[in-house]
Order: structure tokens, then sequence, then C-alpha cells
């Protein structure tokens, strides 16, 4: 027989003093992590039918983070802690592809961000989208926030390249760069 189901995955006893927080850190990851591949699945398969349906493929690749536990902390408010990412050759699939990915029907949108049409001032183009996906586990489906981004091979090349040059100069890079 199986053990007990934890509510949460996570034990809570008397004996363990309620909830364990490092028992709390791994089931939190392990929620955001099946998320991940769950939605990663769902893009793939929509890459593959959009391959069979019109020989052509909108994804040049997928990208998945799980943030690092100092950023997670940051975060926490936001519940964003998993994301991935989408790269397209051109700027006319980023839209179908949000698009598609909306008509899902276990996925529910819970906010976008477009970049694209508002681009931030340092030139950063992409366009996110907030869902919640379920996650079935044994004492039943959990919903669970991913952010998804989808770019272009340039778009991804700019973000990149931004972010490592705030970072390397903490925010006050020269004018020439």
């Amino acid at each position: 027989t199986f053990p007990a189901a934890k509510k949460g995955g996570v034990s809570m006893t008397k004996e363990s003093g309620g909830f364990d927080q490092i028992d709390q850190w791994k089931s939190t990851m392990f929620l955001y992590s099946s998320a991940l591949k769950s939605i990663n699945t769902k893009i793939e398969i929509l890459n593959n039918e959009f391959i069979q349906l019109y020989n052509y493929n909108p994804i040049e690749h997928i990208t998945s983070r799980l943030k690092t536990p100092e950023s997670i902390v940051k975060k926490l408010k936001h519940d964003d802690i998993a994301g991935i990412r989408i790269i397209c050759s051109f700027m006319s699939d980023i839209y179908p592809i949000a698009d598609m990915i909306a008509r899902q029907a276990d996925i529910t949108v819970l906010h976008v961000k477009d970049y694209i049409k508002y681009p931030k001032t340092n030139g950063y183009k992409s366009y996110h989208m907030v869902v919640t996906i379920p996650v079935y586990l044994s004492e039943g489906k959990r919903d669970t926030k991913v952010e998804i981004q989808i770019r272009t091979i340039a778009m991804d090349f700019w973000a990149s390249l931004e972010h490592k040059i705030a970072y390397k100069f903490e925010g006050k890079a020269p004018d020439y760069l």
C-alpha cells in the first residue's frame, strides 16, 4: 500500500512540528517543475502539428527554467517561479503561437504583457503570458502558474545581450554600448 497522501506533498503530523520548510520547498519546486514539463509537452505537440499540417515549424527552440532560490524569494508575491521561453524565427509567428496556447482547454491566461507593441525604454521586446496549467498529483489537480515568453531569435539576442550589459555594469553601462 501507498502511504497516506500528504496535503500539498508536505507532512503535517504533530511529530514533524507542522509544515517542514524543507519538505514544503521541495514540494513547491516539484510542482513548478511538473508544470514546466506539462506545458513544454503541449507546445512541442502544437509545433509538431504545425509541421504536419503546413510543413513549417514556427518554433526554433524552447527553453525552460525554474528561478534561483534568491530570485524566487523576490518573486513569491507574483508566484511566477516557472518560466518557459519560445523562440521563433519571425515576428509574424509570435501572435499565432500565443493564440494556440491560449486556446488550450486546460490553460487559463491570467494576464499578458505585450512588449512588442509597447517595447521597454531599453529596447526590450517580447510577448509575455502568465498562465495556469493543471498538474495532477495523487491528492488531485493543482493549478500552477507559469510565465511564457515568446520572442524572435533577434529579440532573444537583444534581451540576452542587454541583460549581460546591465549586469556587468550594474545598470550604469557606458553610452556607447
